[in-house]
């Protein structure tokens, strides 16, 4: 195998996106939201991104 002299192209990475809101008069979706909330607060960006997955997928399950 040869000798790679050459720099790998770069890495292009999208910007995050943005937090997905919580339906508005939904119980569930508020709870998620204030839990989302106190996640981000401590710095625990693993329980954030739970929050958000699962705000989505309630949503999409229709039971808001």
């Amino acid at each position: 195998m040869g000798t790679r002299t050459t720099m790998s192209p770069p890495v292009h990475l999208s910007l995050p996106t943005d937090a997905p809101r919580p339906a508005v008069g939904c119980d569930v979706c508020a709870a998620l939201a204030g839990q989302r909330s106190e996640a981000y607060r401590r710095g625990d960006r693993s329980a954030v991104s739970d929050c958000n997955v699962e705000i989505v997928a309630h949503r999409e399950r229709g039971r808001c």
